[in-house]
């Protein structure tokens, strides 16, 4: 009874908490733009606008959430494994700073490169079953298919069923070579980004949400813009079943998809994309900000009027 008092009032629990509540904010608050995404990236659908108005009309609105399940029953203990993997490797690959002051920019980008590289574990999975469930619809030949029903449990049973363990992990090698860069962009440019909005911040964590919600939102832009064309294959990839398998690998889907569409179809879904990140990523950093300043500071969440 007494693990939980005693984990919070670690470093680590308050890290691992406070990424929590950050991972949580960013899958409410941007998961229709990511289905609108995954819908371009997969299929010469249309613009944004389109797939939307056509979503919207013959499924419901409904089904701009298709699929959340399974990215927000593993997000919590997913986004909070970053949030601390990051604050541990951020140290780890720079130990001549001293703990009392801000890891360094080049422990910063290593510490992302890495986490980024080992949560793939974690989001390889859950992504496979999301992209299915998000195209369920489209995929599906008879509106009136029994699996239109299954949620992300019955997916990825099913996946295990036909395709194996290695069906479930389709994807993962694409997965790590667009997260560990991307995850490396990611947090360096947050905190280059806070520094220069609010120089000194960094060290005495007294800026105020705006600054934290531009510098998240401008970080998971940059992140997303540097490995977009690695998301597209990704898709691709994980969108296909065993039965519909289009692409032998990433070299195969990269050629095939440039052949048939153009080199375009790599940045397709970009605006979306973007737009969602700097959506999500804004509400990400500010509730683990938020969050782990409340838990440092019992509640008090100090700014630079002492007011959010």
């Amino acid at each position: 009874m007494d693990f939980w008092p005693e984990f919070l009032a670690s470093s680590w629990g308050r890290e691992f908490v406070a990424g929590g509540f950050g991972g949580i904010a960013g899958i409410i608050s941007g998961y229709p733009l990511d289905t609108l995404r995954i819908h371009q990236q997969s299929s010469n659908s249309g613009s944004a606008f389109r797939i939307l108005k056509n979503m919207v009309k013959n499924e419901g609105p409904s089904s701009l959430y298709r699929g959340m399940g399974a990215p927000l029953a593993s997000v919590t203990i997913q986004n909070a494994i970053v949030f601390q993997m990051y604050a541990i490797m951020s140290r780890a690959f720079d130990t001549s700073v001293p703990l009392s002051e801000p890891p360094s920019y080049k422990g910063v980008a290593l510490g992302g490169f890495s986490t980024g590289a080992i949560q793939s574990l974690i989001l390889a999975p859950v992504e496979l079953v999301k992209i299915r469930l998000q195209l369920r619809s489209s995929n599906n030949t008879r509106p009136g298919q029994a699996d239109r029903h299954m949620g992300p449990i019955d997916v990825a049973r099913s996946i295990l069923r036909r395709e194996g363990l290695r069906g479930i992990y389709r994807g993962f090698t694409i997965t790590v070579l667009r997260d560990a860069p991307a995850h490396g962009v990611y947090f360096w440019s947050y905190e280059y980004m806070r520094e220069q909005f609010h120089p000194g911040c960094r060290k005495n964590s007294q800026e105020n949400v705006r600054t934290m919600l531009v510098a998240g939102g401008l970080a998971g832009v940059s992140s997303w813009v540097c490995c977009y064309p690695l998301d597209v294959v990704k898709t691709r990839l994980q969108a296909q079943t065993q039965s519909s398998q289009k692409y032998s690998g990433i070299i195969d889907c990269f050629r095939k998809s440039v052949e048939a569409e153009g080199y375009g179809v790599l940045w397709r879904g970009l605006g979306t994309a973007v737009s969602r990140a700097f959506v999500v990523n804004g509400a990400v950093f500010s509730a683990y900000e938020i969050a782990l300043r409340c838990l440092f500071s019992n509640g008090n969440i100090q700014t630079e009027k002492n007011t959010i």
